[in-house]
Order: structure tokens, then C-alpha cells, then sequence
């Protein structure tokens, strides 16, 4: 059985879509939520879908080995970052080669970077009078968003949309093909 743990700091409806999808699946599951936020939603989804969850602080995160050491005693086949803001260290993506996903709500390498999240990228397209956007599947390297591309889906973007309107056709995207994107990848 292949084992995700997700990297989740909001209110967790990619991790709740992935634990669901994968619930009955007999050759993966998500075995653990990690969270930097002790206040996430996230936190409360885990508890309801009978997954371990733990929130952990940036000390234990970018200064310690201690995330790294529960990493290695869940053996995880895959690390996906599902909302996750902190840019994340070194120790992990060394220890986890090509097993760190992420899922950035634009089509990269446009709109990456820090700062570049949530209803903030969604203002910057509609902003720039963007006729399309969309979601990146990417792996995660030592740069914000900036690990080679797995796979993209595109929406278009009218001159009527707002932010939000934007908003809710990423997030149709990811709940979509995030599951099946990860999916794949756990049966290569």
C-alpha cells in the first residue's frame, strides 16, 4: 500500500478530497496530515476522516530535524503540499527526492513565487485581464514554485469573472485532478 502524507496550513479541502478519494483505494491511502497552522480547518477535516493530524511550529520545521524524523518513521511514497505557505527545507527534499508535490492555483510559471497564493494570484489574473489560468502540479525544489511541471489544467478567464469567480474554477480543477495526478504518479 502507498502511503501520502499531506502538508496543509488552511482550511483542508484539497487534503479532505484526496483522503476520500483515496479511502477506498487498494493500493494507496493518505496516512497523515501536517499542518503549521495549530488553528487550521484542516486539523478539524483529519479528526472527522480518522486521520492522524499534527500541527508543528517553524522552530521544529526549518530548524530541527524533528519533522524530518516523523517523515521517516511514516515512510511516506509521496509528500503533497496542498495548501501548504511555508517554503519548505532543504533536510526534506534531500531525504525525499522526486516525493515532495505541490499544487499552485495558476498555470507557472506565471504567477509563482512568494507571496503568490490564494486569492492573492486570483486578483493579479484578473487584474492583468488574463484570458485563461488554471492549475500546476509541480515538484517541489528549494525555490518557490519553481519545480519541474507534472501537469497543468486550463480554464478560461472572461472579462466578467472576479476573483472569486476565478476562485471557484480553480478550485472545480483541483478537486478534478489533483486525486488522479497523484494517483498516476503512485502507480508509475
Amino acid at each position: 500500500m502507498k502511503r501520502i502524507v499531506i502538508f496543509a496550513s488552511g482550511s483542508g479541502t484539497n487534503a479532505e478530497n484526496l483522503i476520500k478519494f483515496f479511502h477506498n483505494s487498494d493500493h494507496a491511502s493518505v496516512i497523515q496530515i501536517l499542518t503549521n497552522n495549530p488553528h487550521a480547518k484542516v486539523l478539524d477535516r483529519a479528526k472527522k476522516l480518522h486521520v492522524s493530524a499534527l500541527s508543528f511550529n517553524k522552530i521544529a520545521f526549518t530548524e530541527t530535524d524533528d519533522i524530518l524524523s516523523i517523515l521517516k518513521t511514516s515512510n511516506p511514497d509521496l509528500i503533497v503540499l496542498a495548501g501548504f505557505l511555508w517554503k519548505f527545507p532543504e533536510n526534506i527534499l534531500n531525504e525525499f527526492p522526486k516525493k515532495v508535490i505541490n499544487i499552485h492555483p495558476a498555470l507557472l510559471p506565471k504567477y509563482g513565487g512568494k507571496g503568490m497564493y490564494g486569492m492573492h494570484i486570483h486578483e493579479a489574473v484578473v487584474a492583468n485581464n488574463e484570458k485563461e489560468t488554471g492549475i500546476t502540479i509541480h515538484y517541489v525544489n528549494q525555490h518557490y514554485d519553481e519545480g519541474a511541471i507534472i501537469f497543468q489544467a486550463k480554464c478560461d478567464v472572461t472579462h466578467t469573472d472576479s476573483a472569486q469567480d476565478v476562485a471557484l474554477k480553480i478550485h472545480e480543477l483541483e478537486m478534478e485532478y489533483f486525486p488522479k495526478v497523484i494517483d498516476r504518479l503512485l502507480n508509475e
